[in-house]
């Protein structure tokens, strides 16, 4: 508990947080000290600004992690659930502005939650660093 809230009521006071932006919050009873979050573009067929907005959701939650001292974050792959955005272009954008802005980090962790994520992030990876 910080000042009384638990992490609900907390982002209950919260001003609304648009797509691409980022606001951060205590971590509460998480090991981690802080939490970023951001809200992800939900896919449109790729027309209506998802690529910037996506990129906007890393590198907001990157500049906010370093204006705060943070040295280590990880990242889910945003928007590729419920949002419908593909994996593939998805994990270019994550990993393209990861690489682009790990200076100052300790560890940067892109999350995968399926073999088929990982793969596709380990190859992009890969690609990027070659």
């Amino acid at each position: 508990m910080v000042l009384g809230f638990d992490l609900d009521n907390y982002c209950n006071n919260l001003n609304e947080c648009k797509t691409g932006e980022a606001v951060i919050t205590p971590g509460f009873n998480l090991s981690a000290k802080f939490i970023i979050h951001t809200v992800g573009p939900v896919w449109h067929g790729g027309n209506n600004n998802e690529a910037k907005l996506l990129k906007n959701c890393y590198q907001n939650s990157l500049n906010l992690a370093k204006k705060n001292n943070i040295k280590t974050i990880a990242f889910p792959a945003i928007s590729t659930g419920i949002f419908g955005y593909p994996i593939k272009d998805a994990a270019k954008i994550a990993l393209n502005t990861m690489i682009k802005n790990q200076d100052g980090f300790y560890e940067i962790i892109a999350c995968c939650f399926s073999e088929s994520d990982f793969k596709i992030y380990n190859k992009i990876f890969k690609e990027l660093n070659s």
